[in-house]
């Protein structure tokens, strides 16, 4: 098997990041000075989740679309982990990639409760995080969602959340991570990158969720060297991102929220 050059590994990175969450970092900075020279962030409000059509099953296509094609870049970076060779009989080794990342369910009580327990770690915190940046001006207002009430808004969020988690942690953590160290990076060089581009693209929601997003960056690049497994840092992105989107949608009014 051809071993890919590092300059060919390079043109892959900015081709993948190009292509998903590197994109969404450039369009993050945009839209940031953009509100900066509106008005005081703390006047900014960021939505997450929103209604794309006023016509029911319109919005509905819309949602899932995005849902599908966003996680086309996973697809292409599975792609490009995969082992070429071709085992005996001429089959490729497939399923490579997933064992790579640990993106399977090979463990799956296991991943669960480090899954959980990393969501309360990391979601706690957050909620202090974001009253700070309220308070301070630094942080936009956020509203999870804001799609209308349908038989289908529940099911779809939950769908958003692990769809932005299993792209976020698939490819900034396990697929850069896995680059980088081709690269020869040391890890704490490997892990500051990966957490910055992850704050950086959601620098448009103010100062406070990107320094927030770069710690948890931190956190989950760092137990992921050490475990070599991506699941739990996909169940408890997922988690997290479930509970902010459909109890916002669920319970947002009810709070006086949105």
């Amino acid at each position: 098997m051809l071993v890919p050059s590092r300059r060919r590994l390079t043109f892959e990175v900015w081709i993948v990041l190009g292509l998903s969450l590197g994109q969404s970092a450039v369009y993050s900075v945009v839209q940031l000075l953009d509100k900066m020279t509106r008005a005081p962030l703390a006047e900014g409000t960021s939505t997450l989740n929103r209604s794309q059509s006023t016509r029911e099953y319109f919005d509905l296509t819309y949602q899932l679309l995005d849902i599908i094609f966003a996680l086309v870049p996973v697809l292409l970076v599975l792609y490009f982990l995969s082992d070429q060779r071709q085992a005996p009989g001429g089959a490729g080794n497939q399923g490579s990639a997933f064992r790579k990342l640990g993106f399977n369910f090979a463990r799956p009580g296991k991943d669960a409760v480090q899954g959980l327990g990393l969501a309360a770690l990391i979601g706690i915190p957050s909620l202090g995080l974001y009253a700070a940046g309220r308070a301070l001006g630094i942080t936009t207002a956020i509203i999870p969602s804001a799609l209308d009430a349908y038989w289908w808004t529940v099911p779809v969020l939950v769908l958003s959340a692990v769809r932005h988690a299993v792209v976020e942690e698939v490819i900034v953590v396990g697929y850069l991570l896995n680059r980088f160290g081709r690269f020869g990076w040391s890890v704490p060089m490997a892990i500051a990158v990966s957490s910055v581009l992850r704050g950086s693209y959601h620098l448009y929601q103010g100062f406070g969720p990107f320094i927030g997003n770069v710690v948890m960056g931190i956190v989950f690049a760092w137990i992921y060297t050490r475990t070599k497994r991506v699941m739990p840092l996909v169940i408890a992105h997922a988690l997290l991102d479930i509970v902010a989107f459909v109890g916002f949608s669920l319970f947002g009014k009810a709070v006086g929220l949105g």
